[in-house]
């Protein structure tokens, strides 16, 4: 499948306020954002603004969602994807994330990382990181806050720039030191 991307422009305004309300996201933060919300959200510049930018995500002649990559301006960028409901569980992500990594990496060559940061549970964005060359690197227990006051661990993967440049994916020893006394 042949992935691109264009940038959010002015005129989207709409088109992504639509998007946003017609969706559910039950793995983010806010799972059914208000119109009114996404308005606000606009105004603030959480699409677009300094180190932020948003993209639609294009595949086989269809609009397919949604991403965000944030923190543009450090060496390490998190992208926030969401895909509409109609083409999510097609096994559209790997290719998606594959090519937002070359797309990050090409496009911003300060950037040593590209990462996702998810609710434990996301088992699917989870499995479509780690297909896609990304490594686990946390494991924040009760990280992610859940609606009526509960908490999950929220999990954060990244692909290297070097390992993306390499085709490789290099890894590491959760438990390098023993716990014991000294």
């Amino acid at each position: 499948m042949d992935v691109t991307f264009a940038p959010l422009t002015d005129k989207d305004e709409e088109e992504l306020v639509k998007f946003l309300t017609t969706n559910r996201f039950p793995f983010h933060q806010i799972t059914a954002p208000s119109e009114e919300l996404v308005r606000r959200l606009l105004l603030e510049g959480r699409f677009e603004s300094d180190g932020v930018r948003t993209f639609w995500v294009f595949g086989s002649n269809q609009r397919l969602g949604l991403v965000i990559l944030e923190d543009l301006a450090e060496e390490c960028a998190v992208f926030d994807l969401r895909l509409i409901e109609e083409h999510r569980g097609e096994g559209k992500g790997v290719p998606v994330v594959k090519a937002l990594t070359a797309e990050a990496f090409t496009q911003y060559p300060h950037l040593r990382r590209l990462g996702g940061k998810m609710r434990e549970d996301n088992i699917a964005m989870r499995k479509t990181l780690l297909r896609s060359g990304f490594v686990k690197e946390a494991h924040i227990r009760e990280g992610w806050p859940l609606p009526g006051g509960n908490r999950i661990a929220a999990v954060t993967y990244s692909r290297l720039r070097s390992d993306w440049e390499a085709g490789t994916v290099t890894g590491f020893v959760w438990e390098e030191i023993a716990a014991g006394t000294g």
